[in-house]
């Protein structure tokens, strides 16, 4: 019994010597110097593609998880009562324009009447001179003379009155035009159709959001440093992030934002007594180029782990230098 029980301590002890040695010998390098760590998750821009005016939805074009192009359009809004109003506009313009021409004609009828006011003004005061008119008659003739100078003035404010209602006329077909373009809805970025609010046939008010878009060469971590790594942080220190998904790759990245103010960090960051502290937000944002590269696997909410230079005179461990997927022929991403 007392063999059996030497011998089981024995093996206890090599087995626990063993996987000692193996721990110290595989166990992860700790950070060196000059370099600080913290939890965080992915984030990319969000855009929300959303109706200017209200209206019926005719088509969604795209489906959730679709890649889209900066100008692709993904919406189309029922636009009969504004293309309906656009025509009634052109018609307003036509009209406008018809009267602006009877308006000329008329002040033209109405200077030929002054000038014949005139002439009839001119001729009686001469024959009342020589005795062949009355002193009457000359003021009937320049009673007419003054209302002819009235009706032509009122003649040239109808012709300015008729261009004013071509302006008018043609502001709002083009006031309409304009509205119009909003009824066709682009996205202004490329990215990933992230959510799908809204289907065919619904009615949504003005602002009404009907499609969100993932801006993929946007994306960036969120990480929280203590005062003494965030003050010694520098916009454009180099940067990795090593995500938990993937924990073989090594990201590359960049300091793009440190908060001037300190904050308590968020519950999905650190642990309780980590967040107990207050914490400086950075963010990591990794390069477009990459993103490009590998689209196709870029999610965001991925969490993981991000780590900083505090200072440039620091170099990599080799376990953080950038090791990035291969891109096969097949697989963009």
């Amino acid at each position: 019994m007392r063999w059996k029980t030497g011998l089981f301590l024995l093996v206890a002890i090599a087995i626990g010597g063993g996987g000692y040695f193996a721990w110290q010998k595989f166990k992860p390098e700790g950070l060196p110097p000059g370099i600080a760590s913290s939890n965080g998750r992915l984030e990319a821009e969000r855009t929300d593609i959303a109706t200017k005016f209200p209206g019926r939805i005719k088509e969604v074009l795209v489906k959730e998880g679709d890649a889209v192009e900066a100008g692709q359009i993904l919406v189309r809004m029922d636009a009969a009562e504004i293309n309906a109003q656009l025509l009634e506009a052109n018609a307003a313009t036509e009209e406008a324009e018809q009267q602006l021409d009877q308006a000329v004609a008329f002040l033209s009828q109405r200077k030929s009447e002054l000038t014949l006011a005139e002439q009839e003004y001119e001729r009686s005061r001469i024959l009342v001179k020589k005795g062949f008119a009355t002193l009457e008659k000359v003021g009937q003739r320049k009673a007419t003379q003054l209302a002819a100078q009235s009706a032509v003035i009122s003649a040239e404010a109808g012709i300015k009155r008729a261009k004013a209602g071509i302006t008018a006329a043609i502001a709002r077909a083009l006031r309409l035009e304009e509205n119009l373009k909003d009824y066709v809805l682009t996205t202004p970025v490329s990215g990933r159709v992230q959510y799908r609010l809204a289907q065919p046939g619904e009615v949504v008010g003005a602002g009404g959001k009907i499609v969100t878009i993932l801006d993929l060469t946007d994306v960036y971590m969120t990480i929280f440093l203590p005062t003494a790594d965030a003050g010694k942080l520098e916009i454009g220190a180099e940067a990795r992030i090593v995500p938990d998904a993937a924990p073989q790759y090594v990201i590359p990245a960049k300091v793009s934002f440190v908060a001037s103010d300190a904050q308590f960090t968020p519950k999905y960051v650190e642990t309780k007594s980590e967040r107990e502290k207050l914490m400086f937000k950075v963010k990591l944002r990794l390069p477009v180029d990459v993103l490009k590269k590998y689209a196709k696997r870029v999610k965001a909410g991925i969490t993981g782990i991000g780590y900083v230079k505090l200072s440039s005179n620091v170099s990599w461990p080799e376990n953080l230098k950038v090791n990035l997927p291969v891109v096969s022929g097949s697989d963009d991403g």
